[in-house]
């Protein structure tokens, strides 16, 4: 799938050893359980502005906030952790691509509707806000982020082949995806060794992102075979038909955005953090267009707090606190982490230009797509069930195998996939 921050950091380290977790953590069965003046929060590298997290400690003087960046696979350890019911965190976050399969358990999970969420939820995206939702309508998320998608490109490589450098002039000659890819055309023969796209995976995950329906609907029905996804699958192989995918599916990734191997990526708001880490050289040289076809979303997390968690009350107050809109601004300009507030947009921190950036406002692209962005239904199996086309689509970049014969097989195998998730 499309390079993630989420999984692009995944190595960073665990700021506690799994004991040191163990104690640290609130929950049934761990040292001062019934504390409510000790408080614990688990989040990702990435996932929060460490600053503020670090300012919520000293702003709340009533509770003592022990926060801890878990590494690895975080789904996985807060799901055997909330399952074992000890040691759980008091507040935890919980990634947007798993928010839709934690639905089904929100029990695990305290309503913050009735902690005083549906009375501030009318700031955050509503679209946002009901991804969190289960079917009796209980809250278990507050909105920390969302993802809206662009186009990055690097303007002096596009300047060299003679394509349009300004982001207006490039957007109204890349509004559909032909468009783009013709671009891309003449971007790789002017410059060989400069590709348009880094991977299939990554058009396939945003065109599937434009639209209003994904492998599962709303009567648990798989429709992954319906012709939206036909239509993302073949626009997702023409960039390699054509020659200008760079097919990179490794860890190879920095060394291609560093070199020029790469003359665009699309990708959503907190993407930029990805590119400033791995090319800081490229300074200056990067610029922001809106994304062929319209805006996705991709990406973009939450936090929660577990029935377990000791002070729910003054929780709800230190999560409030830290994703205020002008605490999420700061978490823009702090870590790329791109509000779910709208207010956030007018804030001075977002406002401004950007220099890696060369200097533009990139929130003129980011804030119009976060509000454009089309809603779609999205099932607890779904990122189950879409596996198998990403599996296909690397398997015709790195085998050559024949598109038609890898798109039967992913339809085949994500069928078999839904019957064992319950789909019908």
């Amino acid at each position: 799938m499309d390079l993630s921050r989420r999984s692009f950091l995944s190595a960073a380290a665990l700021t506690a050893a799994t004991a040191g977790l163990t104690a640290a953590c609130g929950g049934s069965g761990s040292t001062g359980t019934k504390n409510g003046k000790n408080l614990t929060l688990w989040y990702w590298g990435g996932g929060l502005s460490d600053k503020v997290v670090a300012d919520a400690k000293t702003h709340f003087t009533e509770v003592k906030l022990t926060a801890a960046q878990v590494g690895g696979d975080f789904k996985q350890k807060l799901v055997t952790t909330l399952a074992a019911g000890t040691s759980v965190p008091d507040i935890t976050g919980v990634k947007g691509e798993d928010i839709a399969s934690f639905l089904p358990n929100a029990n695990r999970f305290l309503d913050l509707n009735e902690l005083g969420f549906k009375k501030i939820s009318s700031q955050y995206l509503d679209w946002k806000v009901k991804l969190a939702q289960s079917k009796d309508g209980k809250q278990i998320g507050f909105p920390i982020d969302i993802g809206p998608t662009a186009l990055y490109y690097r303007e002096d490589l596009f300047a060299k082949a003679g394509l349009p450098t300004d982001p207006a002039k490039l957007a109204a000659q890349t509004k559909t995806w032909e468009e783009y890819f013709a671009l891309g055309t003449e971007l790789h023969k002017a410059l060989p060794g400069t590709f348009l796209v880094n991977n299939t995976s990554a058009v396939f995950s945003n065109v599937v992102g434009q639209g209003t329906k994904r492998f599962i609907d709303a009567n648990n029905h798989f429709i992954g075979d319906q012709d939206h996804i036909r239509t993302a699958w073949t626009t997702a192989v023409r960039p390699y038909q054509l020659g200008i995918d760079g097919k990179i599916n490794d860890s190879s990734w920095n060394a291609a955005v560093s070199k020029g191997v790469l003359g665009s990526e699309l990708g959503p708001a907190w993407h930029a953090l990805d590119i400033e880490q791995a090319a800081p050289g490229t300074k200056g040289k990067w610029r922001v267009a809106p994304m062929p076809g319209g805006p996705a979303n991709n990406g973009g997390s939450y936090l929660a707090l577990p029935k377990q968690c000791r002070n729910p009350e003054e929780a709800f107050k230190i999560i409030s606190w830290i994703l205020s809109p002008a605490n999420d601004a700061r978490g823009f300009t702090d870590a790329a982490i791109f509000p779910a507030a709208p207010a956030a947009y007018k804030l001075p921190a977002m406002t401004g230009g950007d220099a890696f950036f060369g200097g533009q406002k990139i929130i003129e692209v980011f804030g119009p797509a976060a509000q454009a962005i089309p809603v779609s239904f999205e099932a607890p199996a779904d990122a189950a069930v879409a596996a198998p086309y990403y599996t296909e689509l690397s398997n015709i970049e790195a085998k050559g195998k024949n598109p038609d014969a890898a798109w039967k097989d992913a339809v085949s195998q994500a069928k078999q996939i839904a019957q064992r998730q319950g789909v019908n």
